[in-house]
């Protein structure tokens, strides 16, 4: 009998032992650290990190990622909510747009316990749910309202979204929570403003369009104005050395003339005279008086 109820006396000490161990160890995950508080004494010095960890019945751990968490604020069902949580962000024309956004975080790990005290021991999660959600809507309007709906719709996106994630990090670095990065990735404007958003966009093509043909045209008339220039000059070069070889023809040929007129004395020009002779004498002469002329063929055959 004694022996039974000593046997039960250990399976229940045993059993108690297990629940204690049981209700008494937590699991820190990879990525995540436990701020531990003592409800008789405040929040411990001591910072559980990842693993297993026995712990008083009178503590409690709440834990915080110190990894890089993604989370979404989106109407679609892939975010962090099965609510629509994307939101309205003003331009700086007036206009509203409806955004989805995608951001990354995580917990600063040497201030963990601060940020327990800031938020009254809500964890992580609950941190991210009911402040850091909507203090990115409400901040992400302040810097959107800066730029213009073209531009949030258009090539400035990545410089917004660098702006707002140095703003953001601004913002919550004072509470122990960093911002990694934040990203518009859905931007949504009502059908009158993507209709007026697309006339201004499709005119600002037809100017660039119209800037492309103009510079074309210019450059096109630079090459022809260039190939004419070359042209004449061309010609004005072929004139030169037509006109300058004519030149040295004809002074060519003048000092040829010349030489020959130095060369041609009154000896040389009879010798030529009867050296071309055929012995006959002329037909016709004149007289002294050249207003009369005698026909010497006549005499001639008499005296044949």
């Amino acid at each position: 009998m004694r022996k039974s109820l000593g046997g039960i006396a250990t399976a229940v000490i045993i059993a108690l032992v297990v629940i204690v161990l049981f209700v008494c160890t937590v699991r820190i995950p990879a990525g995540y650290v436990g701020v531990v508080y003592n409800m008789n004494g405040g929040i411990s010095d001591r910072t559980l990190t990842q693993g297993f960890h026995v712990i008083s019945p009178t503590q409690n751990v709440t834990t915080y990622s110190i990894g890089i968490e993604q989370s979404y604020l989106t109407a679609s069902k892939d975010g962090d909510s099965s609510d629509d949580e994307s939101f309205e962000v003003p331009s700086n024309d007036g206009k509203g747009l409806t955004v989805d956004m995608t951001f990354t975080y995580r917990y600063d790990a040497d201030r963990v316990a601060d940020t327990f005290t800031r938020f009254k021991g809500q964890s992580g999660k609950d941190v991210k749910n009911s402040f850091i959600k909507p203090n990115i809507m409400s901040w992400t309007k302040e810097v959107t309202a800066k730029y213009s709906v073209i531009d949030l719709l258009g090539d400035k996106r990545a410089t917004l979204n660098s702006e707002l994630t140095d703003y953001l990090k601004q913002k919550f670095e004072p509470y122990g929570i960093v911002i990694e990065s934040v990203s518009l990735i859905n931007i949504d404007p009502d059908e009158e403003t993507r209709s007026a958003v697309q006339k201004k966009v499709n005119a600002q093509q037809d100017l660039e369009l119209a800037k492309i043909e103009q510079q074309t045209a210019n450059v096109n008339a630079e090459k022809e104005k260039e190939v004419a220039i070359t042209k004449a000059n061309q010609e004005k070069e072929t004139a030169q050395i037509n006109a300058e070889a004519k030149l040295i023809e004809a002074q060519a040929q003048a000092d040829a003339n010349r030489l020959i007129s130095q060369s041609l004395t009154p000896e040389l020009i009879r010798q030529q005279m009867y050296d071309k002779w055929d012995g006959k004498l002329p037909t016709v002469q004149a007289g002294n008086d050249s207003s009369v002329i005698v026909d010497t063929s006549d005499i001639l055959q008499q005296g044949d």
